[in-house]
């Protein structure tokens, strides 16, 4: 039915109206004429599905046929198979075809080796045209043959180090290539130096552009191997320039002459260095600074000045043959310690010399140039040790062997200052030379090995000499000591100020160490090394080996208790320094004690004073009368202002004050106790007693301004001993006072008020008023 409807539409379209009809035959034609296209179409495509089916067929037919010739051919492996597993046959001729194999293999090998030593030969012969022409081209196939030298060395090592041959064969060519390729160059240099008559030419003038042009040939050829190498490299150009400066050298220094004896080094060979490098300086930065800078700059050593200063290239140049030297003269030195102290100085001066005046970095721009001195202490550092510990306990020994050694120094500090003894002083300006010794060296673990090692271990024998003198002090004056045996010329050393003077030693010698060793906790040198101590503490894991050699609690037991810890205020010298407050202290306080001991010794006549009841002379009102001293009071007297006057020039102020006001306490105890607590008194007796104590006070005062405060609780006892019997109207006399102290407490703090008096107790009062005669009832 569509269909019908299509064709209705189509006619209707068409045919619209009666003048359409006339056209009639034409639509006829062309609906003929698509009507025959569409056919033919209709045929094409019937006849391609038709040969589409057939090859289809075909294809299937063939593929079958596959199927069936790979299904007889796997049969017929098979059938091989069992046959070849029951016959021995393959194994044999397995076996029969293994040697041809195998030299198949290394015919094949060798081919390739030849190939690959064929391109060796090529890249060589390749950079050996371009030179001296275009040193830039030649490093082309060059660096092509180092980086297949480089590979194969590396491959080598997974395949069980095999062509070990080959592979130095490739690395002796690259390396006679390069020697090639900078000798080529280094004659074109040393012919065009030559020419101009270097080194004679004026350190002012300017180099022309063929030099320039040679030098700067010279840099293009050696870029890639300083760009390339971990550390600092001589410049070619300059090396060609220093090599008679070397002949020169060893002319005069590695050679049979006089000025080539070790001994020399110092007073010769470093100055004609330094003064060599001095001479050219202006000349080479002049000339070759800018090219150096140009070459340079923008590369990854541009802040290396040993590549962008030529007076640093030149130094770099010049000190292997100095190297040299230092290693000839270390072999000579090692054998003689003397010799190798005195060397490692003037080394280690040449060495800053070299960095402070030319600013030379040794290519290490962050920490610097180690030096020749870190070169050989990374070889003979023990040898200088063990030399500069020896040298510096043989000078303490020769310092502590002289008896004047041990005596004190009064001319060391002035007035009010405590007196070290000679010793104590020498000491500490032995530790200050092996200070200078080692304060120059670059590496954190010798310069520690020398502090513990030399330093720590002289003040360890000096402190347990101090420690020594203590001990032998107490055995000599203790009860158990002399039970054991004291001989006469020790207990004659300690008659009148000796035992003063041998705690003042020990006192002074041990203040002397410890002032001394804060003032260098302060010091920048010390600073720092404690600083970097400090962060090598935190950060090594392993304790057994912190620095040099030594663990973790060995440094911590000879330098502070603080090292590894967030502690703040630690020094490097905290565990010496408790050690002599230690035996500071000790002195102290025995100094004390002996004071007292000299008092009890010097009052038992006094003490012992049965008269203080029975003055011949009766106080009179005089306001000016002054009773004589006792005369039991002279030897005390005498004793007092001896200690004093010894001990005012030998202690500093404040501890001269701490010792004295300790002994004056016991001295005040001792009168109260043995004189005031232990007799009557008459008015006399008691203006006696108050006149010797005036005495003793006016002469710590001479002294120690203040100093009799220690005897103010005496001095207040005797003001009330001394109430006159009898008083003027309004005053206080002995009488009253008795009454109100007697009455009860508060009547008798009034009574202390009303006379100022602060330092006794209402039972102090009582009992002194007791000690009058008068109220003996």
């Amino acid at each position: 039915m569509e269909p019908d409807i299509r064709v209705e539409d189509y006619l209707d379209d068409k045919l619209q109206s009666a003048s359409d009809f006339a056209h009639l035959d034409t639509l006829l034609s062309s609906v003929e004429l698509q009507r025959s296209q569409l056919q033919s179409q209709l045929d094409d495509a019937t006849k391609a599905l038709d040969d589409a089916r057939r090859s289809a067929q075909d294809r299937q037919a063939d593929l079958a046929a596959q199927v069936d010739e790979f299904q007889k051919l796997q049969h017929s492996i098979d059938i091989r198979l069992q046959i070849v597993a029951a016959s021995d046959a393959p194994d044999e001729a397995i076996q029969r075809l293994e040697l041809p194999m195998k030299q198949l293999h290394k015919v094949d090998l060798a081919h390739k080796y030849l190939v690959l030593l064929q391109d060796v030969h090529d890249m060589r012969n390749e950079a050996r045209s371009h030179l001296p022409q275009s040193p830039k081209a030649a490093l082309g196939p060059y660096t092509r043959l180092r980086q297949l030298s480089t590979k194969l060395r590396t491959l080598q090592g997974p395949a069980d180090e095999a062509a070990a041959h080959l592979v130095a064969y490739v690395e002796s060519v690259t390396e006679t290539l390069w020697g090639e390729m900078k000798k080529t160059m280094w004659d074109e240099m040393e012919a065009v130096l030559k020419k101009r008559n270097w080194p004679s030419v004026d350190p002012d003038s300017e180099v022309d552009e063929e030099w320039l042009e040679c030098f700067e040939k010279l840099l293009d050829l050696q870029i890639p191997e300083v760009l390339d190498s971990p550390g600092a490299v001589t410049l070619l150009p300059v090396d060609v320039m220093a090599q008679i400066f070397i002949k020169e050298f060893r002319f005069h220094f590695l050679s049979d002459r006089a000025t080539s004896k070790p001994e020399t080094i110092g007073d010769r060979c470093f100055p004609w260095f330094l003064a060599l490098v001095e001479k050219w300086e202006s000349f080479l930065i002049d000339n070759f600074g800018p090219v150096l800078a140009a070459k340079f700059k923008e590369t990854a050593v541009s802040h290396k000045m040993v590549y962008m200063d030529p007076v640093c290239a030149f130094i770099t140049s010049m000190l292997r043959v100095m190297r040299e030297k230092v290693a000839h003269t270390m072999s000579v030195a090692i054998q003689n310690p003397a010799f190798l102290s005195s060397l490692m100085n003037e080394l280690m001066t040449f060495d800053e010399s070299i960095r402070s005046r030319f600013t030379y970095d040794g290519g290490d721009a962050e920490n610097g140039w180690g030096g020749l001195t870190s070169e050989v202490l990374s070889v003979h550092f023990d040898t200088w040790l063990q030399a500069e510990k020896k040298f510096a306990l043989e000078r303490y020994h020769a310092i502590m062997a002289p008896l004047d050694a041990r005596n004190i120094d009064y001319d060391f500090v002035g007035v009010g200052k405590t007196k070290p003894t000679h010793a104590a002083t020498r000491i500490t300006d032995l530790l200050r030379s092996v200070t200078a010794q080692y304060e120059r060296i670059r590496r954190f673990s010798h310069k520690l090995r020398f502090l513990i090692d030399i330093q720590l271990t002289i003040l360890d024998e000096y402190h347990d000499y101090l420690r020594g003198v203590l001990e032998a002090y107490v055995s000599i004056t203790s009860t158990v000591g002399r039970a054991f045996g004291v001989t006469k010329e020790q207990l004659a050393a300690l008659e009148g100020t000796g035992a003063l003077e041998t705690l003042c030693k020990v006192l002074g010698s041990a203040d002397h160490i410890v002032n001394t060793l804060n003032d260098w906790s302060n010091e920048e040198f010390f600073v720092t090394l404690w600083d970097q101590l400090q962060a090598r503490a935190k950060l090594n894991g392993d304790h057994s080996n912190l620095a040099g050699g030594m663990s973790y609690d060995q440094v911590k037991d000879r330098t502070s208790s603080s090292v590894g810890t967030e502690e703040d205020g630690g020094v490097l010298f905290d565990e010496t320094i408790a050690a002599y407050s230690q035996r500071r202290r000790r002195a102290q306080d025995f100094l004390a004690e002996a004071i007292a001991e000299d008092h009890r010794k010097a009052f038992r006549a006094y003490l012992q004073r049965p008269q203080w009841t029975t003055i011949a002379e009766e106080p009179t009102d005089d306001p000016y009368y002054q009773p004589a001293i006792t005369s039991e009071l002279d030897e005390p007297l005498r004793i007092l202002k001896r200690d004093l006057e010894f001990l005012s020039r030998a202690l500093g102020t404040a501890v001269f004050r701490r010792v004295w006001r300790e002994a004056l306490e016991k001295l005040n105890v001792m009168l109260w106790n043995d004189v005031l607590m232990s007799h009557r008194f008459a008015s006399s007796g008691a203006a006696q007693f108050r006149r010797d104590l005036h005495a003793i006070s006016s002469l710590i005062e001479r002294y120690i301004p203040d100093g009799s405060g220690s005897l103010s609780s005496m001095k207040e006892a005797l003001e009330l001993l001394n109430l006159p019997v009898e008083a003027p109207e309004g005053g206080m006399s002995l009488r009253r006072a008795t009454d109100m102290v007697f009455t009860d407490n508060s009547e008798a703090k009034k009574f202390l008020e009303e006379l100022n008096i602060g330092s006794l107790t209402p039972a102090n009062a009582r009992q002194i008023l007791q000690r009058r005669v008068e109220n003996a009832e």
